[in-house]
């Protein structure tokens, strides 16, 4: 069995007049994020670190933001693409384990069905998505409110 790790990082821009997807499911806050498909950012950084774990380059290669077939593309149909590319290669999900960092919203009410919607776009277990939220303290851009960060660890193999 031939198994590998990948790591995924993503960060977006808060703005007035949008959505905040994390997660795959829509969370309540005065502000979202900005991007050229629905900016989840917790998406994106699951999506990275796949693509790195089977050597297949990143997101932004996958689906450009110069596409116009992405623009603003719900990031699970970007998820379910991705796991199909890596099973091309032969590879399954071992398990993802994720943090979100932002100052606000809190997301610790929200992170069950986060996993939930997870699990079930990549076929796996809820088990074997791991969700974690933190702030910074205020410091940084993510304390000042200007955006949200993403990272995201994946155990990926194939026999």
């Amino acid at each position: 069995m031939k198994i590998r790790t990948g790591f995924g990082f993503d960060v977006h821009r808060l703005v007035e007049g949008r959505d905040l997807w994390l997660g795959g499911i829509l969370v309540p806050h005065t502000l979202g994020l900005l991007g050229h498909s629905d900016a989840d950012v917790l998406i994106h950084a699951i999506c990275d670190a796949l693509l790195g774990a089977a050597n297949m380059r990143d997101i932004g290669y996958h689906f450009p933001d110069s596409a116009s077939e992405f623009e603003n593309i719900d990031s699970k149909v970007l998820l379910r693409k991705t796991v199909g590319l890596i099973a091309s290669k032969g590879y399954r999900i071992g398990n993802i384990d994720a943090t979100v960092c932002a100052e606000r919203p809190k997301l610790k009410n929200y992170i069950p069905q986060m996993q939930k919607v997870l699990a079930e776009v990549m076929n796996i277990d809820v088990d074997d998505v791991s969700i974690k939220a933190t702030t910074t303290e205020k410091l940084g851009f993510t304390g000042r409110e200007e955006g949200i960060s993403a990272y995201a660890v994946v155990l990926i193999s194939k026999d």
